[in-house]
């Protein structure tokens, strides 16, 4: 419920206490701590902002991990199908609760493993797909109505979808049972992380399209997650991540009302993923201002109304950038902190990092301890057992406001430039991160900020460090294996009928009608995500960047 007036403690309780707690039995409704001190729902002023309510300061559900803990994810994904297919029924196996899917690198710029810009690249950093038999294999015995699945992946995401839904209705599950997350945030890929295929107008094409396609077809899908991970880990500052992933959200919507969509019908699938990294206090309080400041953009500037659209949500990840290689036995605790930050802070779901990230990708052993941090914040530290327990501290709550105008001022300049498109394309978003990552170096290397093992509290041993920790190789032949597939999928399928697709996707890619359709029928049909990625640069072109200096 958005509350205009002011209500108290006793309206909450009425109207939204006991309804969340029976729609969610898996979680006990009291707890107490190890001394037998009774834990209340939620603490705060009588008649003060409660969790559940506009403007979502405290969280987004009225008991957040009193009745349901978040998703815990284990971002994964290398080599072949199969490989990665082990790992996830082995994580799952472990306690995990949601997938998270990495794509290679060819993948990611819709290119198949034959390409020969592939070369060297096919399953080094994420799973290899180009085809619908490996996304067969890649979901191979996980009930795909059953499992949340997070697919990390932008330019093609609309293919890795289609390929998705396919796989989805051959396991005969209908698309309307389908939960999970596409990343689907491009403008993020131009400003911060490089993975970008299309111009900016057509690829915001492709995400409406998804919006509406999901809108209507999988409605329990979230359709984007808007991604402020990727501008902190190239160098921004926690106000610049709120306030550059707030941007982004805002041409989305924008784009997706001009193209004909009503606000309510689609801001209830939008997400979030933010970063979670050292400076504990700042962190917490920056999950708090970005939901204080979403809501506001939402009913403010947008005219939402249902309470849905205000809400951001969001999944975190442990900041990746913090790791180091020196003494990686430290990470451990590094992502302790950050996770118990994104935890205090609200998160809907999250990945820990492993401790051997910054050497190579991780074991199976560093990613159990990793999700073993996870549980052992949910089940051991007690701090699931009340909404917001550092809600009403006077730091975090100072915090919170500062972030909150610091960002809003960010955000308005923005919209001074025409928005975050503008802003992009001019190269102003991604100097302003380049700005900050410097400052941010310069304090590193004269120690006016101190990174344990680094550049202070170093030993004699650290020449040494991850020597005796297992390392993880990804098989070389891989790539030869993944070609000889794709030769032994073109011969067997049907050649006419993909010469047929890929005309029909032309003619589709150059008029205005949603692309999605298409795009099912042309993964079902035996198309490659590298043909159609082919199809689509023929019609959209490519996009290269601006110079900046």
């Amino acid at each position: 419920m958005i509350a205009c007036e002011m209500r108290t403690r006793q309206d909450w309780e009425n109207e939204t206490l006991t309804p969340s707690l029976k729609r969610a039995p898996e979680r006990r409704a009291s707890f107490e701590t190890p001394s037998g001190i009774p834990f209340e729902i939620v603490y705060g002023d009588s008649a003060g902002e409660f969790p559940g309510e506009y403007p979502f300061t405290r969280g987004v559900h009225p008991t957040m991990y009193r009745s349901r803990l978040w998703t815990m994810r284990q971002y994964a994904g290398y080599a072949s199908a199969e490989e990665s297919n082990r790992r996830y029924r082995y994580l799952l196996g472990q306690g995990q609760t949601g997938i998270s899917v990495a794509f290679d690198l060819p993948t990611q710029l819709a290119m198949d493993a034959d390409d020969p810009l592939a070369a060297g690249e096919v399953g080094k950093v994420g799973v290899s797909v180009s085809t619908l038999d490996d996304a067969r294999e890649l979901f191979d015995r996980i009930p795909l109505d059953k499992i949340s699945t997070s697919m990390t992946i932008n330019a093609p995401a609309a293919i890795l979808l289609a390929l998705y839904i396919a796989v989805a209705k051959e396991q005969g599950v209908p698309e309307g049972k389908l939960r999970g997350t596409v990343q689907n945030d491009i403008l993020k890929e131009y400003a911060a992380r490089g993975l970008y295929v299309f111009p900016p107008r057509h690829s915001m094409r492709l995400v409406t399209d998804i919006f509406a396609y999901c809108g209507e077809h999988v409605p329990h899908w979230n359709t984007i997650s808007i991604s402020g991970y990727h501008i902190r880990e190239a160098g921004s500052t926690a106000v610049q991540e709120v306030a550059f992933t707030l941007a982004d959200a805002i041409a989305y919507v924008e784009a997706a009302r001009s193209a004909g969509l009503n606000v309510d019908d689609f801001a209830g699938q939008l997400a979030f993923f933010f970063n979670a990294h050292n400076d504990f206090l700042e962190e917490v309080a920056k999950f708090r201002a970005a939901r204080r400041l979403w809501a506001k953009i939402m009913r403010e500037r947008f005219g939402a109304n249902d309470p849905r659209s205000c809400m951001l949500r969001f999944h975190a990840q442990t900041g990746g950038s913090t790791l180091t290689a020196q003494q990686p036995m430290n990470n451990v605790v590094r992502v302790t902190i950050q996770a118990l930050a994104a935890v205090l802070g609200g998160a809907q779901s999250l990945h820990t990092n492993s401790m051997d990230e910054a050497l190579w990708l991780p074991t199976e052993e560093s990613v159990r301890t990793a999700l073993r941090t996870q549980q052992i914040i949910a089940y051991e530290s007690g701090v699931t057992g009340t909404v917001d327990p550092l809600g009403g501290a006077y730091a975090v709550e100072y915090l919170t406001d500062e972030i909150e105008r610091r960002a809003n001022a960010l955000i308005e300049e923005i919209d001074r430039m025409g928005g975050a498109v503008r802003s992009i394309e001019s190269g102003w978003m991604q100097s302003q991160i380049a700005e900050a990552s410097y400052h941010y170096q310069k304090e590193i290397e004269s120690k006016d900020r101190i990174i344990v093992g680094l550049n202070e509290f170093k030993s004699d041993a650290d020449a040494a460090d991850g020597r005796h920790i297992a390392r993880f190789n990804v098989n070389p032949a891989v790539e030869r294996r993944q070609r000889e597939r794709l030769a032994a999928w073109r011969a067997r399928r049907d050649a006419q009928k993909a010469a047929e697709l890929q005309a029909q996707l032309k003619a589709a890619a150059s008029g205005s009608e949603n692309l999605m359709p298409c795009l099912v029928a042309c993964v079902q049909g035996g198309l490659t995500v590298g043909e159609i990625g082919r199809v689509l640069r023929a019609v959209f072109g490519e996009y290269h960047p601006p110079t900046v200096i």
